[in-house]
Parts: C-alpha cells; structure tokens; sequence
C-alpha cells in the first residue's frame, strides 16, 4: 500500500467530528417524541445520517445511548422544584442573585440529593412562570388542565439557614417571593390552567430532622404554612376553590425522602392552609386508617370560605404493580367512613416522573413506567366511579 493510499484509508478510518453529537441529537429527538422503546438504531442511523459502525464506536448498545441521552436530559431541563429559577438540573441558567452550592432540597432514602442554588443578593424574580410550559402544551389538551406549581416555603430554602445575606434581609426576600408565587399562579390561570395544584412536598420533609440536611431539624413548619398563606390569602374565596396543594414524601429515582415521618407530624399543620382542596399521598401508607382519621379530623368545611377537598393518592407511583379498580374502590369506600363523602376524591401519589424523565429501578424503564402509569390512572378513573356508585355520592378525580 502507497502513503498515499494509507493515508486516504486512515482518514477515512477517522471518526466524524461531530458524528457523536449528531447520533446523541438524533436519538434525543427521536426518545423524546417517540418514546425509547419505540426507537430502533436503524431509525437513529437514518435520523443521524453516520453509518451504523460509526453509531457502535461511539456509543456500544443501545442503552449506552439511552444512559446518555437520559444524561443530557437532565443537563437540559429543570426538575419541577426548581423550574422558576434555573434552567437544568445540573445548575446552569440561574437566575440573577443566586449562585450554586445551596442547601440540599432533600436527601432521598437510596442516598441520592437534591441540591438548591443559593441566594447571593437581591431582589429575587423568577426566571421561569409554570404558565410558560403550560401555554406549549395546553394546545394539545382535549380535557381540563391541573398546572402544578412550586410552593414558596420551597424557594424559601433559598436564604441561607443561619446567616443574613448582605443587603437583602429575609423579610425582603420573602415579600419579593410571595409576589413572584402569586404572579405564578394567576400567570397559569391566564394560560388556561383550570386548577391549579401548589406542590408543598417539603411539608412533610419539614419534621424529619436529619442532621446531614440541618433546615429539616430547624423548626421551620409552622413558618411554612404562614408563608404558603400569605400567598393563598391574595385570592379570593372563587379563586381558591381551584387552587389546592400537593403533599408527599417525594419520588424521584423510585425513591422517597420522608416516609418514615408520621403522618401526625403533618396533617394538623396542613389542613391550616386555606386552600380548596388537597391531593394527599395515601396508598403507600402501611396503615391507612389513622390518617384518613386525621384526614377527616383536621380538613376543615370553611376555610375561609371554601370547603376543603380532600383527593386522596389510591395508586403507589414508585411501583410497577398496577393496583386494580376494585382495590381503589375499597380504598375509597374504607376512606368513606372517616371523611365526608362530599368531600373525598382520588389521585396518585405523588407525579410519575417529576424530574424530567426519571430513571425507574424498581421498573426497568421510563417506557415501561409510561405504561405502567397510564395503567394505572385509568384504573383509578374506574375505581373512583365504581366508589361512587357504592357511596350514592360524585367522587372527585384529580389529574
């Protein structure tokens, strides 16, 4: 062989410069619209125009794709706790006055973390409105629309625990947020939101005192559920008849952060928040009656002019197992007994796959949870009517 002929065959032995972006940009693209499990290589291949050698020198299977377009994924986009003010899990595109390093949000029970960035100054302002996404999507909406936003006793978390930050005392900093979490709010009714759900997975985190998380020992509940009111206060009782809050013990990864604390830690302090309803985290309880008695004991018929809804979670969203419509229905019916059925629906949970697209252990695959989610809702869908029927009564379904 020549020099020259070696040299044209080394050349052509050479990998693309950008021929792993482009496949990497294919598949997001194709995962993304299609969904993973649907996405074969050879579509990769076309989309990419690379050959499929040079797809298999660059990534050697398919799930190594997969991992590392799960991995950009989570560059790209915000999780839900922090959607307002940055723009992907990995911290990049703050917004102005905040820096990274911040207290962790949570430390979930397979050890992983979520990790706040921190505030350096003032005045605060969102970078993002929950109503932004939600005017993209509603389009494709064929039924009433739930917009989820964050709660302002999360953002709280933003001010440093024990220290002033130099000319933005907190009471500053939280009358700029109050205004910034009203705004987000009315913003998501203007985009056509019906309801809108305030997420206050934090509430129940707030009692756990885990000494490597130190604001989850400080106290800080009661102080959570002011904050949180002085923002529902702004609304009319019309208004928040359509504006609820959400409390878990957080998913992510299939994991959770507090539901080893007891219900009774919470549920008093929650029911003092004046909102209309509230999509309550329940199937995953090993006993459930004492807390539909708290349920039933605490939620109020006025709360300042509007009774509290109570939408109780009857699907376990960390699990693969789809629970079958007769099993929420006796959820449903048991539940019955200790809150008024006027006043009782269903949910799940918690959100299927609240940071973006999550990796599922215990299912395999967030195709599979897909599935399995769909599933699910629509067994809880029966299962709620069929509860009904029994109850002689309208049971709420909540998205």
């Amino acid at each position: 062989m020549s020099a020259g002929t070696r040299k044209a065959a080394a050349e052509r032995s050479k990998p693309e410069p950008d021929a792993r972006e482009r496949i990497l940009e294919a598949a997001y693209d194709l995962f993304s619209r299609q969904g993973i499990r649907a996405v074969g290589i050879d579509a990769i291949i076309e989309r990419s125009g690379v050959a499929r050698m040079t797809l298999y020198r660059h990534f050697s299977s398919k799930d190594a794709l997969v991992l590392a377009f799960l991995e950009r994924r989570e560059q790209r986009w915000s999780s839900f706790a922090t959607y307002a003010i940055t723009d992907t899990l990995a911290g990049t595109g703050l917004a102005p006055n905040l820096a990274g390093g911040g207290q962790y949000f949570a430390i979930f029970a397979d050890g992983h973390n979520r990790q706040l960035p921190r505030l350096t100054g003032g005045p605060f302002r969102y970078k993002t409105y929950a109503a932004d996404t939600l005017a993209r999507s509603i389009k494709f909406a064929t039924k009433p629309v739930k917009q989820a936003v964050i709660a302002p006793s999360m953002l709280a978390l933003l001010y440093p625990l024990n220290e002033e930050v130099p000319g933005y005392s907190r009471e500053e900093f939280e009358a700029d947020l109050a205004d910034e979490c009203e705004k987000d709010i009315r913003k998501a009714f203007e985009a056509g939101a019906a309801r809108v759900s305030i997420d206050f997975t934090e509430g129940r985190l707030a009692t756990r005192a885990d000494p490597r998380n130190p604001w989850t020992g400080a106290g800080m509940l009661p102080h959570f559920i002011e904050l949180n009111n002085r923002v529902l206060d702004r609304f009319s009782a019309e208004e928040r008849v359509n504006i609820g809050v959400h409390t878990c013990p957080g998913g992510d990864r299939d994991s959770v952060h507090s539901a080893d604390v007891p219900y009774s830690d919470l549920l008093p302090s929650l029911f003092q928040l004046n909102a209309g309803y509230f999509l309550i985290q329940c199937a995953s309880e090993r006993d459930k009656d004492p807390v539909y008695r708290q349920i039933g004991e605490h939620s109020r018929d006025d709360a300042n002019g509007v009774p509290q809804v109570c939408y109780l979670g009857v699907t376990v969203t960390q699990s693969p197992r789809v629970e079958s419509a007769q099993e929420i229905c006796d959820q449903l019916v048991r539940a019955a007994n200790f809150i008024p059925k006027e006043r009782l629906g269903s949910t799940d949970d918690c959100g299927f796959s609240p940071f973006s697209i999550d990796e599922k252990p215990n299912h395999g695959s967030p195709d599979y949870a897909r599935e399995v989610a769909f599933q699910k809702i629509h067994n809880r869908v029966e299962g709620t009517r069929m509860a009904a029927e029994k109850l002689g009564v309208g049971i709420g379904v909540a998205a």
